[in-house]
């Protein structure tokens, strides 16, 4: 006896008899008989066919309902429902029921992993989407490099750039335009006299020619940190450690001289480089503090002196002019009485007019 059955709107069925496929079906009611075996299908999904979908295809009817979508190996495809990305199709053949959804499908070739600008980003964020593309940030004080295969293709400005994963490699080189400082580490320097120290270099510089630095230069820093050890040793080798003390501000001027075209070959410019530190080994620094204590003891010697001189000078001064000048002579010893007196709690004088000579013949007297 037959069963009646219904396939509602948003559904799409397949039947078979004894395992396999016998018609394609749209939504309605149906009779049917027993041993039918009815399968549904959500319309508004991907048709995942119980076998081989080209088996089904055959269906004249069944094709008719369904967008075929062909990925090619070296492609991936991007599914649309009313605008919105839904996801990512690999390679294969993938089927979609049409009708129930407006959808559109973009397909992308991976030999060419850039993505195009004008696809719209917020595709990217879909989780789907994301395991499938990589992003490299370039930051405004940045240029960076692009090698598809190992190849360079172009130098990046700032922005992000999006890349499908492919077999192809992509890779982002980048490089910082700002100005940088760099400190070359204390090292051990032999001068002419056979002393050894140590000295502390710093440098700036920055990058005018990005293209060379990004794709002719390895190891920036280590081939940096060379150039101005060479020019360093150069120098400090050529003088004694007195010169180099004297002339320590013009070891920068010399070492940028010496390697400006190692650093335009380079890509690079710098315009400041200088001596941060002089390390001594312990002993120097003993014989050197020795040294200036014996100058500075021999300075102070020559100011004692010299004062000495002048005080002896002031007071032959101050002798000629009380000679010449009886009256500032007496003023002079009012004024030394005055300062003894001072000191004395009781003197007895006699009256009469020669009052200073009694006091004087007291004080000499010690009474």
């Amino acid at each position: 006896m037959p069963l009646q059955t219904r396939i509602p709107r948003d559904r799409r069925g397949l039947l078979f008899k004894e395992g396999d496929y016998e018609k394609f079906l749209m939504p309605g009611t149906y009779f049917l008989m027993p041993g039918a075996d009815l399968r549904l299908f959500d319309a508004s999904q991907i048709f995942i066919p119980p076998g081989e979908l080209s088996i089904f295809l055959e269906d004249a009817a069944l094709a008719a309902q369904l967008d075929i979508v062909e990925v090619r190996q070296s492609e991936i495809a991007l599914v649309f429902e009313d605008g919105v990305c839904k996801g990512v199709l690999l390679p294969g053949r993938h089927a979609y029921w049409k009708g129930v959804r407006q959808r559109s499908f973009r397909v992308f070739d991976r030999s060419h992993p850039r993505l195009p600008d004008d696809l719209d980003r917020h595709a990217l964020r879909v989780p789907a989407v994301l395991e499938q593309i990589q992003v490299f940030s370039v930051q405004p004080f940045e240029k960076a490099a692009l090698f598809i295969d190992r190849k360079f293709v172009e130098i990046l400005g700032p922005g992000d750039f999006v890349f499908w994963k492919s077999a192809l490699s992509v890779d982002v080189t980048k490089v910082d335009m700002r100005i940088q400082h760099v400190e070359i580490p204390s090292q051990e320097l032999l001068t002419k006299d056979r002393v050894t120290l140590r000295i502390n270099f710093v440098f700036q510089y920055r990058v005018v020619d990005e293209m060379r630095v990004l794709t002719e230069v390895k190891d920036l820093q280590t081939q940096l940190y060379i150039l101005f050890q060479l020019a360093l040793r150069e120098y400090v080798g050529n003088l004694t450690l007195d010169e180099i003390l004297q002339k320590k501000e013009e070891i920068g001027p010399f070492v940028l001289d010496r390697v400006k075209p190692e650093l335009v070959s380079l890509g690079l410019e710098s315009s400041q480089a200088g001596v941060k530190d002089v390390i001594l080994p312990g002993e120097i620094r003993d014989i050197m503090n020795q040294v200036l204590i014996a100058e500075k003891r021999a300075q102070a010697n020559v100011i004692t002196r010299r004062e000495e001189t002048a005080s002896t000078r002031n007071l032959l001064n101050t002798a000629k002019l009380m000679e010449e000048n009886p009256l500032l002579f007496r003023l002079k010893e009012l004024e030394y009485m005055e300062r003894l007196t001072e000191k004395v709690s009781e003197i007895n004088v006699n009256g009469g007019s020669r009052l200073l000579d009694q006091l004087r013949s007291i004080l000499l007297s010690g009474q």
